[in-house]
């Protein structure tokens, strides 16, 4: 009886796991991240987090992130970007001007905070954003996140 159910938990764990490994790709380098989205004609999204001190960032990833469902949208919709504010960890100093310029520009006011913006190039080859809308946490898994940043992209 112990074995069977020992066999049964290893299943159960070996079927959560296997649902939640998504391995992203995600740019930290929005000058490399704006190229890639130009030439797929997609939006970016903009991931502010404090990715080794908040709660509500680390929720998220587990939660809607590390999901394959959530992998499958953002391969066909959007260019992910990953903007971060460690405290235990040390950034790159280009990436840490980056990050703290765009907090300002978003007017990022809490993490997580997810932008969904579309770059458009103007004339001086400055990048201009096209801003969809942002959003945070949001309860009820992938499905339920995405449903609701569906909403901003059907907008553009």
């Amino acid at each position: 009886m112990k074995n069977i159910f020992f066999i049964i938990a290893i299943i159960a764990s070996a079927t959560i796991y296997s649902q939640e490994k998504a391995e992203l790709e995600w740019h930290t380098d929005l000058s490399k991240a704006v190229p890639v989205a130009i030439e797929q004609n997609k939006p970016l999204l903009l991931f502010f987090t404090g990715s080794d001190w908040c709660g509500w960032c680390i929720r998220l990833k587990r939660e809607v992130f590390a999901f394959e469902k959530f992998k499958t949208w953002t391969d066909a919709n959007v260019v992910l970007v990953e903007l971060d504010f460690p405290r235990r960890k040390q950034l790159p100093a280009n990436i840490q001007k980056q990050n703290r310029e765009l907090a300002g520009i978003f007017a990022v006011r809490g993490y997580p905070t997810v932008w969904l913006v579309t770059p458009q190039v103007l004339e001086d080859n400055k990048i201009n954003f096209l801003k969809h809308g942002s959003l945070g946490y949001v309860a009820g898994g992938p499905d339920k996140w995405i449903a609701t940043a569906e909403k901003f992209l059907t907008n553009k």
